[in-house]
């Protein structure tokens, strides 16, 4: 199988650097139209086979990875599915719902695998959080909370909540096994530029009963990573930039008392904190060999052009409540 790898910047020199170790991928091919970049590249993986124009490779390869601006995933997806190229897309997979489902219809009609590059999906920490839920251990969840946060690095084309927010979105889907009904967002612009560096979200899982809030900032002085799932039984933490014990798992809770002369009593469950061994192997490593397993074998991904779709959808949602200033109910915009 031959792989190419258009826009070798942060994230597609990552891509390059693992494709070359999937023993099933006979030829990678770097695709930048800067020569500085390409030439980098050739230096740091010379097995690989460098080209500035995708038009010149298009019979070199058999599949893709999109790892250009977000503006560009679309169209440039569109064309290699269109020429019967298999594509996985990072994050986020379009900058529209439209374009999203013409990439999804795309692939169906012409048969050809395509895969969102949510790599949070294929983390370990976040598969066992998933299992604690699905198993019942935590309880009903209540709620779940995430912060990504850190100084920079502010993006030219999109805001903060185009640039983080699909890994938290992507998390919160996949541990929940459902998408947000409702999305609200706030944003500020302190830097001076054209875009929000910071925003909240509030995703309305109103399927499960269930609320999730989100923290995203290019404005923060600590790099944060955290996603916290707060159940009636017990409560977990899964942090990414601890070395061990990315997933905590706390005996904790709260349970209100019958009421006596008007208060409100509350009993405090104090117990003990967990942190059950994850067998940890590079997420991005996973996400590939999946996306090349899926060509290989026809099978559907884990992160399907559906599961882009529904992060793509509540992106644009947060957009419009961003610039409203009101609640948007996804269910009523599916059925326009």
């Amino acid at each position: 199988m031959r792989v190419g790898v258009i826009g070798c910047g942060y994230w597609g020199a990552k891509h390059l650097r693992v494709l070359t170790q999937i023993p099933e991928v006979s030829l990678v091919v770097a695709i930048d139209a800067r020569p500085d970049q390409l030439s980098q590249i050739q230096q740091m993986y010379p097995g690989a086979l460098c080209a500035s124009s995708l038009d010149d490779v298009y019979d070199l390869i058999d599949a893709a990875v999109v790892a250009t601006p977000p503006r560009t995933h679309g169209p440039i997806a569109r064309e290699l599915l269109k020429n019967g190229k298999h594509v996985l897309v990072e994050k986020p997979m379009t900058a529209s719902v439209a374009e999203a489902l013409e990439l999804i219809e795309l692939a169906e009609k012409n048969n050809l695998t395509l895969m969102a590059g949510h790599t949070f999906a294929y983390n370990a920490a976040v598969t066992a959080l998933k299992d604690l839920v699905d198993s019942g251990e935590l309880g009903s969840v209540y709620y779940l909370d995430s912060a990504r946060l850190n100084l920079g690095l502010y993006q030219p084309d999109v805001n903060v909540v185009w640039d983080l927010a699909p890994h938290d979105i992507s998390i919160m889907n996949t541990v929940l096994g459902a998408e947000p009904t409702a999305v609200t967002a706030w944003g500020s612009r302190h830097a001076g530029g054209p875009f929000e560096d910071v925003a909240y979200l509030r995703l309305e899982y109103g399927t499960l009963g269930t609320t999730a809030n989100l923290h995203v900032s290019w404005l923060d002085p600590c790099k944060v990573r955290r996603t916290t799932v707060v159940g009636s039984k017990r409560m977990a933490v899964y942090n990414d930039l601890l070395d061990d014990g990315r997933l905590r798992i706390y005996d904790k809770g709260v349970q209100a008392l019958p009421a006596n002369d008007g208060a409100m009593p509350m009993s405090y469950r104090y117990g003990g904190i967990v942190s059950p061994h994850i067998a940890f192997t590079e997420p991005l490593m996973n996400e590939d060999r999946h996306f090349v397993e899926c060509v290989l074998t026809g099978a559907r991904p884990r992160t399907d052009g559906y599961a882009g779709l529904a992060v793509v959808r509540v992106l644009e949602a947060a957009q419009e409540s961003l610039a409203t200033g009101k609640t948007v109910d996804l269910l009523e915009v599916s059925k326009a």
